[in-house]
């Protein structure tokens, strides 16, 4: 969707998000876990999503993962990604949110959520800007604002990269430093 086609209200609310917070399985991952013989968790994740996110990097807005397993495999993306603050292990994911806006140097109305289950349906009903892929249970699409047409793992992250890059007039700019 392009900003010509967002509405005025859900294109203000884009151009305020100055943090992304994202799932890990079934948004940066397709919700897959494999095991190898010894035990050992795998995970696939989307080398265009990955770029999306160092791309919010570079224009200054933070990712942060919210996620309820505990992985090797996330620390080792989120590292590559330039992800600082990693949350593993968290039920209810509402506790990282309160945390965040403790700090306060963020509103709720400045964060995007991204989810796509029903453990992040409280974090995704306290943010200014909730998105959900397309593979997203019908519950967690219900209070999305922005369901992406990509499904979790297999670029949904980028598309939401590249909602909020573009609207909030950044993309050109991040575009050509990338090209040249």
């Amino acid at each position: 969707m392009m900003e010509a086609a967002l509405d005025r209200e859900l294109a203000e609310k884009i151009r305020k998000i100055k943090l992304l917070i994202l799932d890990v399985d079934g948004v940066l991952t397709e919700g897959k876990i494999v095991y190898d013989s010894e035990g050992r968790d795998m995970r696939s994740f989307d080398t265009q999503d990955g770029i999306g996110v160092r791309m919010l990097f570079d224009a200054g807005i933070e990712t942060i993962l919210v996620t309820i397993l505990a992985s090797g495999a996330i620390e080792r993306r989120a590292k590559d990604l330039k992800i600082e603050r990693v949350y593993q292990g968290v039920l209810p994911k509402t506790r990282v949110l309160d945390e965040i806006l403790q700090e306060g140097s963020i509103s709720k109305e400045e964060i995007c959520c991204v989810g796509d289950d029903l453990v992040d349906l409280g974090m995704m009903k306290a943010v200014g800007f909730p998105a959900a892929p397309a593979n997203a249970r019908q519950e967690v699409k219900d209070v999305a604002y922005y369901i992406t047409q990509k499904k979790g793992g297999c670029g949904a992250v980028r598309e939401i990269a590249e909602l909020i890059l573009k609207t909030q007039g950044k993309w050109n700019h991040l575009l050509e430093e990338m090209i040249s």
